[in-house]
């Protein structure tokens, strides 16, 4: 009885080790895939918390009491697209190139902000992005084109003027 337990146990020596070498790759790739959704959010929360601090500053600035309605100047434009952007309202036109590499943090151009009045008294402003993961680009495919991974961020915040 004793000899049958050894041999059944001495079978088993390498299994645990073939088992664990099978799995770890796709616990590794669930646990970076968690991490890539976890940036994803914090880009998305970055933008949204840009674009209300942004609706915010031009709700403020952009009310005209004498005729009742928002109005949106050039400059007061341009000083949101700053500020949403850098977090600096400044007047100057800002040039910008886009990061192509997958970036930590969100790098937003003043030309990815949009300004603009909804309706008479409310302000509306919309920051476009785009999150790509630090894998690449898309996932290749046996069979016909591969998949992108890059996914399209929108904040937008309507606030009404002051």
């Amino acid at each position: 009885m004793d000899r049958q337990a050894f041999a059944r146990r001495q079978a088993q020596e390498g299994v645990a080790m073939v088992e664990f070498a099978i799995t770890l790759p796709l616990l590794l790739l669930l646990l970076f895939a968690i991490g890539e959704f976890g940036r994803l959010l914090f880009q998305y929360n970055s933008l949204l918390q840009a674009s209300r601090d942004a609706g915010r500053f031009a709700a403020n600035e952009a009310w005209n009491a004498t005729l009742g309605r928002v109005e949106l100047s050039a400059s007061l434009r341009t000083r949101t697209q700053n500020l949403a952007t850098s977090g600096v309202a400044s007047s100057a036109a800002v040039s910008c190139t886009p990061d192509t590499r997958a970036a930590l943090t969100p790098k937003v151009c003043p030309g990815n902000v949009e300004v603009a009045a909804d309706g008479t008294q409310h302000v509306r402003v919309t920051i476009s992005y785009t999150f790509r993961p630090l894998i690449g680009n898309g996932l290749p495919a046996f069979i016909g084109n591969g998949t992108a991974l890059n996914v399209p961020l929108v904040a937008t915040t309507v606030m009404r003027a002051l």
